[in-house]
């Protein structure tokens, strides 16, 4: 069964960094494209960072400057560095892929992760 499990979220001041993990599991071929959203408590989700096919990568206009977003493609797995962290920050943070999968036969799917608290504050 293909998984995307977050880790890595927790209790940071403001000013602090994280950096958020996200493994997919299970027959996977590889990552088309990647990204990370965050849904704070009342709020819609929003998109903090995407990684598309081509290589390219945007972020959200309060991200920019502050988080990174990575890939290891070897590996599966995708990162976002967060630093100089606020406190409205504060959300559920989950990983999203477009990901070439065999099962046995092979196609594209999207899959979301369950998310992973970050809570920033002192």
């Amino acid at each position: 069964q293909v998984r995307l499990v977050e880790s890595g979220g927790g209790l940071v001041q403001p000013g602090g960094s994280l950096r958020l993990s996200c493994a997919a599991s299970g027959n996977v071929i590889k990552i088309n494209s990647a990204a990370w959203y965050r849904q704070a408590p009342g709020n819609q989700r929003e998109l903090v960072a995407r990684l598309d096919r081509s290589g390219r990568t945007r972020y959200g206009d309060f991200a920019e400057g502050r988080f990174t977003m990575s890939t290891d493609k070897a590996q599966n797995r995708m990162y976002l560095q967060m630093n100089a962290l606020k406190p409205e920050d504060t959300a559920t943070y989950y990983c999203n892929a477009d990901m070439l999968i065999e099962q046995p036969i092979r196609f594209d799917q999207e899959f979301w992760g369950k998310g992973t608290l970050v809570t920033v504050s002192s």
